[in-house]
């Protein structure tokens, strides 16, 4: 086997464990958890707004349907929405959360 060989089936492995990454068959390093963890925190920190509903997956870590539970409850007055388009206040969401957490601990 020569070297030229030994690259493209190095860079076929790459491609393969970045597509488990993606898929979550196999768990995503560290630093992209901390990465995506970072990205939440100073969407928290910034005011800003998440978009859609995978904003609010990204800044909960959950899952689409949870995703989806939220929106309707808890974070219903955090949440924009016209026609398709959703639009999160980060800041307020998480504030929202906090309290619906406090109230389950009584």
């Amino acid at each position: 086997m020569d070297k030229q060989d030994q690259e493209l089936i190095a860079s076929v492995v790459a491609a393969t464990v970045k597509q488990l990454v993606k898929e979550q068959v196999i768990p995503a390093p560290k630093e992209d958890k901390k990465r995506e963890k970072d990205k939440a925190d100073s969407a928290r920190k910034s005011g800003r707004h998440v978009y859609g509903l995978k904003g609010i997956e990204e800044l909960f870590h959950v899952s689409h349907k949870t995703a989806q539970k939220y929106k309707d409850g808890i974070l219903r007055p955090a949440v924009r929405q016209n026609g398709r388009k959703i639009i999160t206040d980060a800041d307020y969401a998480m504030e929202l959360f906090s309290k619906a957490g406090d109230k389950n601990e009584r």
